[in-house]
């Protein structure tokens, strides 16, 4: 029997993504000068910190199934330019919306009261019926085919929102989201130029264009622009590696598209190369990241499914199997054909921190593909996101299932742990002294306290053997680093696809951080882990495989540790720490951070942390739990040598919403961009822009209202 509130939420309570400093903010900033206190680096000058997320514009119904993911795109940045008239520092905040197709569409037709895309909450929802899922998506499609009538200001070209990630390549910032190709924008002032299909942006000068562009031609092709949200872009050739996937044969295409400016001479102009086929993978999944050292890339198939097929199953379109293995294919760099699929537990994996390639000292042959990942044992994030609860696996069959395998896997059975997945744990609403989700959601089992660690997100290490044929393909070592909650994990640029010593990324002392990542964006912590040194003692005494950890303490412990270092004034035991933790004051959490180096750097962590805080004690109100109106958020500048100092602090005219991915764009970065012919438009009554046809208006709002649900 279903619990009566598996799936569904109180319509009367507001949506934990929409409420607190989740919720949208409702305005936007040009470039607005800010105070600032203590000293603001010199490798900060001249740069800009840009964080991509959710901030949906269509919100009214708040009772609608919602996600976290679901919203619009809106980049938040501080500019630290320069004044021309003494080179000092003047630090802007500026916000802007990506004027993607269906914001402008949203925002161009009055009727529109929500997204014209299903939200990700009605194709995840395992107790949604089939006929919910099926009319959403119906109403998407005809929304999408209305906005190509005369009439519609904005036609939806893309689906994309453009809201999880933001990067830098040959001159180009560019905002993703793995439903569309990604969208180029202006730096500092966040502007939106258009569409960049592996060739050029919309909006730029128009050039010759030589060859297809992402997504090539045939029927398709559309759906081959779904790049993941997390291309990298190599620190020495410059070019940027990505994928995409679809829901046809063969699912996954790759592609690299390189530098066409500032190349470095010592490198040979790399080929473009787009679109081609990933085989070995046999159904549409979701995949978020990858994995890319200095000569491999490493593909992950795991048992998470986006997939419209699943409906034909009286299946949501998004369904996380536990019983199906988690696998990797890596192959060179340049030839996915030679792709080798090592196979292991399940899991997600939603963030990579890095690859790379280790050679034998003595024979200069490849002997491993490494990988550092933040690992999960359920795909809770994508419910959670959702406020909905998670569905409930077969316990039983799943034990069946790890031991069969485990057993197959480790030489030793006394080190063996038929630990599994454990149930998601309620899901917070930050409204103070509201009420969560009805307890029957979760039904009491006695095995609770024996799988209780098995529910993770951790730090985690893959060593795939390279030695081994073909046949075999072997993963030498799969453990975690450490046992605290650890996600949205970032280098120093340079070692992005080398082995790098220092890992930084964000935890929380608040509640269970690793019971779904949706509940932890509330981050008190920034942390940062010394992989290199954990990894050694992990190889020199491997723990326990798929469930051990090298470093068992947990957050609490590693902070009172920290704190005794810190009254005793040990600060040389403090630096050889191999876990170190940045805790923010109380009711104060912060985002994810990115690392700038420090000019001349003595070491691998010499630098900077940048990252957007919120006081939600000071700023929210304490009765509804809503922004006050003078709710602001700051910027800080944290030392990432020792974990302890904030070198500045930067005041911001409103508040930054809890959000997804930052990047840091130095001052070469936002001098050396491409030309811009024309920028995007947002044509809106209330953006201030001509009034929109008359031709057909009526018709199509009268059809969006009749469907706007």
């Amino acid at each position: 029997m279903v619990p009566p509130l598996l799936g569904k939420r109180k319509r009367q309570e507001k949506h934990p993504y929409l409420t607190g400093n989740f919720g949208p903010v409702e305005s936007t900033h040009p470039l607005t000068p800010c105070s600032y206190t203590g000293s603001i680096p010199e490798e900060l000058h001249g740069g800009q910190f840009v964080r991509n997320g959710s901030n949906p514009v269509a919100n009214e119904d708040i009772g609608r199934d919602a996600h976290w993911f679901d919203g619009d795109g809106m980049l938040c940045g501080v500019s630290f330019g320069r004044n021309p008239l003494d080179d000092t520092v003047r630090p802007e905040y500026v916000n802007q919306y990506v004027l993607t197709d269906v914001f402008l569409n949203t925002t161009t037709t009055p009727a529109m009261k929500k997204s014209p895309l299903p939200s990700i909450t009605t194709l995840s929802n395992p107790f949604a019926s089939l006929l919910s899922i099926c009319l959403a998506i119906f109403r998407s499609m005809f929304l999408v085919l209305l906005s190509h009538l005369p009439g519609s200001e904005q036609a939806i070209k893309r689906i994309s929102v453009a809201n999880t990630a933001i990067l830098y390549h040959d001159g180009r910032a560019l905002a993703t989201c793995e439903s569309g190709p990604p969208m180029r924008v202006q730096l500092p002032s966040l502007e939106t130029i258009g569409w960049f299909n592996g060739k050029k942006a919309e909006g730029e000068p128009q050039e010759m264009e030589k060859g297809p562009p992402l997504g090539g031609g045939g029927p398709f092709a559309f759906m081959r622009e779904w790049i993941t949200a997390h291309p990298k872009v190599d620190p020495e050739t410059k070019e940027m590696l990505l994928f995409n996937s679809t829901f046809v044969p063969p699912y996954v295409h790759y592609s690299i598209v390189p530098a066409e400016r500032g190349q470095e001479q010592k490198f040979a102009a790399p080929s473009r190369r787009l679109n081609l086929p990933i085989p070995g993978i046999s159904s549409a999944k979701m995949m978020h990241d990858f994995g890319v050292s200095c000569a491999h890339t490493i593909i992950m198939d795991l048992p998470l499914a986006l997939d419209p097929l699943n409906l034909a199953k009286n299946q949501p379109s998004i369904v996380y199997n536990p019983s199906k293995p988690s696998r990797f294919g890596i192959f060179p760099r340049r030839d996915p054909s030679r792709i080798r699929w090592f196979e292991t537990e399940a899991c997600c994996i939603f963030h990579t921190a890095n690859a790379w390639d280790v050679y034998g000292n003595d024979t200069g042959k490849l002997q491993s593909v490494d990988f550092l990942v933040c690992r999960m044992t359920s795909a809770n994030v994508v419910y959670a996101g959702g406020n909905i609860a998670p569905p409930q696996p077969n316990r039983n069959n799943i034990r069946k299932i790890a031991k069969t395998r485990l057993r197959s896997m480790v030489t030793d059975p006394d080190k063996f742990d038929p630990a599994v997945y454990e149930k998601s744990p309620l899901l917070e609403n930050p409204l103070p002294n509201a009420t969560q989700l009805d307890e029957d959601a979760h039904s009491s089992d006695e095995d609770d306290d024996e799988i209780d660690d098995e529910h993770q997100d951790r730090l985690y290490y893959y060593s795939f053997d390279m030695t081994s044929p073909e046949t075999e393909n072997k993963i030498n070592h799969q453990f975690a680093l450490s046992a605290i909650p650890f996600d949205f994990p970032s280098v120093r640029p340079s070692n992005s696809m080398s082995e790098a010593r220092y890992i930084f990324g964000c935890s929380s002392t608040r509640h269970q951080f690793d019971s779904s990542l949706g509940r932890a964006a509330k981050m008190d912590c920034i942390i940062k882990i010394d992989a290199q040194e954990l990894v050694l003692r992990g190889k020199a005494k491997p723990p326990r495989p798929i469930t051990g950890c090298v470093d068992g303490r947990s957050l609490e412990d590693i902070l009172l540790a920290q704190r005794d270092r810190e009254r005793r004034g040990d600060l040389e035991g403090l630096a050889k720490e191999t876990i170190q933790v940045f805790q923010a004051p109380p009711h104060t959490y912060a985002q994810e951070p990115r690392f700038v180096p420090r000019d001349a750097a003595s070491s691998e962590d010499d630098g900077y942390l940048v990252t957007y805080v919120f006081d939600e004690k000071a700023h929210l109100d304490p009765t509804t739990g809503d922004p006050l109106p003078t709710a602001h958020s700051e910027l800080w500048v944290i030392d990432a040598r020792n974990m302890r100092d904030v070198v500045a602090k930067v005041s911001l005219p409103t508040r930054v919403p809890y959000g997804f991915h930052a990047g840091w764009f130095s001052e070469s970065n936002v001098s050396g961009q491409r030309d811009v012919a024309e920028f995007r438009q947002n044509k809106s009554r209330e953006a201030g822009g001509p009034l929109r046809k008359r031709i057909g208006r009526k018709a199509i709002d009268w059809a969006v209202w009749s469907i706007r649900g």
